[in-house]
């Protein structure tokens, strides 16, 4: 727990490159870490990687229901499926 911990820590600190090397390998050791896949979903989200968040929060939720990462999912389809047809035409 430590190491989630501490690398909750780095997200706060934006050092999102040295959190997402800290999750990675707390998830090689165990797949199943919902909040590990969280955070990391959380860390790729600040980068702007869109993509990467949503995989990780779906696979936290697939892992964990109940995961705050369900949220953090609906969010983020939620981003991605909006459509403002007014800037299409000025």
């Amino acid at each position: 727990m430590e190491q989630i911990e501490y690398a909750k820590s780095m997200i706060e600190r934006n050092d999102l490159s040295g959190a997402i090397s800290l999750l990675n390998e707390i998830i090689a050791a165990d797949e199943a870490d919902d909040e590990a896949l969280f955070l990391r979903g959380m860390a790729y989200w600040k980068l702007g990687d869109r993509a990467r968040a949503t995989t990780d929060y779906a696979s936290a939720v697939a892992v964990n229901p109940s995961s705050k990462a369900a949220m953090a999912l609906e969010m983020a389809r939620d981003v991605e499926s909006f459509f403002n047809s007014d800037l299409m035409n000025p």
